[in-house]
């Protein structure tokens, strides 16, 4: 069976009316492009960077976005953290929650005022917590996956994105956070190992399509508040 790659390739030549493949010699360079590409071509604000520094530029990047960040030291601070975040901003301490391992470990009970309900959000959540798979620096980009333990529309449906980020899933450049894909799920051509979603977040949903005004919120959250928790222990 021919693979999904050559059939796509194949069928470009047809519609080209060019029936010969790509010379060998040009193939092996091209697959060794694809295998040993360049990293963190533009921009190159993370290289080089020990991991206090890494982990400022991502926070300066993220709130160049208007997204807001609170550090905490470990998993036992992250519900006052968030009961807190809640508060300031006038919203009910209520919140669907994905049912992602790390996010089973918070020790919710310490605030026992916080309502949460595991699972996808109803269009009546006011709020969506998640944790991200990793998140890129250079951009102050978060990386989700799709998946039983990642629903999607936690992402886009509530009005509020929370994400409790460890330091750890902080990297560079984004090919750094594809790589890390690669070595937790393997070769991402096999479709088994690729998530069917992977979606790339740089700050809560914004658009200036109308009259060049920004309007917050038009196609997801409107806002976006990050809990980035320092224990190291926490892959």
């Amino acid at each position: 069976m021919i693979a999904a790659r050559d059939q796509i390739l194949h069928d470009i030549r047809q519609s080209l009316r060019s029936g010969s493949r790509v010379a060998p010699e040009s193939e092996t360079q091209l697959e060794a492009r694809l295998k040993n590409h360049p990293v963190g071509l533009v921009p190159r604000r993370s290289a080089g960077l020990d991991r206090a520094s890494l982990l400022a530029l991502f926070e300066a990047q993220v709130r160049m976005v208007t997204t807001t960040v609170a550090r905490v030291p470990s998993l036992a601070d992250v519900p006052a953290a968030i009961a807190e975040y809640l508060s300031s901003q006038n919203l009910p301490a209520e919140a669907a929650v994905a049912p992602d391992k790390l996010l089973d470990a918070v020790p919710w009970a310490q605030r026992p005022l916080l309502k949460l309900k595991r699972g996808k959000p109803a269009p009546t959540d006011q709020v969506g917590i998640v944790a991200p798979f990793a998140a890129i620096a250079e951009t102050g980009t978060l990386m989700l996956l799709s998946g039983p333990d990642g629903a999607s529309t936690l992402n886009f449906l509530p009005d509020t994105h929370v994400v409790v980020l460890p330091a750890r899933r902080v990297v560079g450049p984004m090919e750094d956070a594809w790589r890390r894909l690669r070595e937790a799920r393997g070769d991402l051509s096999e479709p088994a190992n690729m998530p069917r979603t992977v979606n790339f977040i740089t700050g809560p949903s914004r658009t200036a399509d109308i009259e060049q005004k920004i309007e917050m919120g038009a196609h997801g959250p409107r806002r976006q508040h990050i809990v980035l928790v320092e224990d190291e222990s926490l892959a």
